[in-house]
Formats: structure tokens, sequence, C-alpha cells
């Protein structure tokens, strides 16, 4: 089985291969790729692997394709892959628009987690996909993370405003944090060590149990100290509310792309 990139060496694409070889689920050899800069000596510590002289040629050499490239760069690339399995990375473009490419189509949400091999991988596939194409599509997601197959596309939209959007409200919050903490005479680097301590290390406590949060927060109320104070404020200044909003924000901005 080959697997082609389209954006290999981009962001999520880069990522994506690096870890499809590290975890031994394509041979360097089997591996496709394609870029903007073209071809480079090393890949992630490999010079085995086959660079494309284009879209066309990456469609005739692999079996499946995954294609993370910018949504505006879409309608010019001219994909033609019949009865291939396309794996499309790209926000607001839809099933029946990735659809002219001839092939069978599955859409994922993978995040910048991607490069520490936990990504939520949300996906939906499209007509035609074969129960031998959703084992290959679980294949590649699980060695960037994991993921869950939905049930209809419109469900997309909203994992692009949660898992799609990576680390950008916990980095949101470690902004507001740490400058709390500087405002009122912090040192800077003490300050982003205490927002660490905060946000990342808060949350690997939650990390296989993130379904029992209500019970955490249940836990502070009920021991009624400095935290439960401070929980109590941010609901009571609408801080569910604000989070609410961000992501409504968000899926209307996905919807409207897409249409």
């Amino acid at each position: 089985m080959k697997i082609g990139i389209i954006g290999a060496t981009g962001w999520l694409g880069s990522a994506t291969g690096a870890k499809l070889l590290a975890k031994g689920v394509v041979a360097p050899c089997d591996l496709v790729l394609l870029n903007r800069s073209g071809a480079r000596a090393d890949y992630h510590g490999h010079s085995d692997v086959t660079w494309a002289m284009d879209v066309a040629d990456l469609a005739g050499q692999s079996d499946v394709i995954i294609l993370s490239v910018r949504p505006a760069n879409w309608p010019g690339l001219g994909l033609r892959a019949p009865d291939k399995l396309l794996i499309s990375f790209m926000a607001a473009v839809g099933l029946s628009a990735l659809s002219a490419s001839g092939a069978r189509i599955v859409r994922a949400m993978p995040n910048a987690a991607i490069e520490i091999g936990a990504s939520y991988s949300p996906w939906v596939a499209g007509p035609g996909v074969t129960g031998r194409d959703r084992d290959w599509v679980r294949t590649i997601l699980s060695a960037i993370g994991t993921g869950d197959e939905l049930a209809t596309e419109d469900q997309i939209d909203l994992m692009t405003a949660v898992p799609g959007a990576g680390a950008a409200y916990p980095a949101f919050m470690a902004v507001a944090v740490s400058r709390w903490l500087t405002d009122r005479g912090i040192a800077p680097n003490v300050a982003w060590r205490a927002t660490e301590g905060m946000i990342c290390g808060g949350a690997r406590l939650l990390e296989g149990r993130a379904d029992q949060a209500a019970c955490v927060l249940n836990t502070y109320r009920a021991y009624d100290g400095t935290t439960a104070a401070g929980v109590a404020a941010a609901e009571a200044h609408g801080f569910a509310d604000c989070l609410h909003a961000a992501l409504d924000a968000a899926v209307s901005r996905a919807q409207s792309m897409t249409s």
C-alpha cells in the first residue's frame, strides 16, 4: 500500500509523514510526497522516500492520498484520483467539492497536537468508502493520535471549532493568566512557569477522564476554598457563555467558508 501526501512539508503534512514513518505504518519507499518547494534530500531522516513531479504523478503512484493544503489551494490543484482513497485534512472544502477528484473521500480534522502524536482527529466518510478504506483511515489516524468516525458531515464544522482549534484556547487563557500575574509584580519568567503549571499540569489531571470534568469542579466547590471562590466568580462573569460564543463564531466561520 502506497501513501501519498500532498503538502508533505507543511505543518500538518510534515508531522503526518514523520509519524507514519516512525510508527512503521508505511515504509519510506512506499511514501510518495509532493510540495511546492521541491524535493528534499532528507525527509525526517529518510532519503529513500519518493518525490512526485506533480499532482498527477503522485495520484498515479499512490493508493491512499492525504491532502494537507490550504483550502484556497484546492480549486487550482486539479486532483484526479479515480478509484483511490482520498483523506482530506482541509477545513471548509466539503465532500461534494472533493468528489470532483473521482476518489472515495474521507474528511478528517486533525489539530496541532499531531506533532506529538496526540491529535484527536474526528472524520466522516463519503459515499463509496469501504470497510477496508475505513481500516486504513483508522490506521493512519492512530499514528498521529486518536479519532472517531462522525455520523454526518455537518458535525465536522463543530469539530473544527473544538479539537480543530488545537492549543488556541489554552494559549488564550495562558496569555490572560500570565498577564494577570505580571501586572501584580510577578517576574515574567516566573509568571510563565506558574501559568504552565496551572494550564498544562492541570490538564494532565483530566487526561483520559475528561468526562469527569463536572465531578472535578464539584470537588473544588465542595472544598469551598480559594479555587471555589474563583470558579464561582468565573461563572458569575459568564466564562462558559464567552467560550460558547467563541465556539459558535468558529462554527459560523467554517460554515460560511464551506458554502
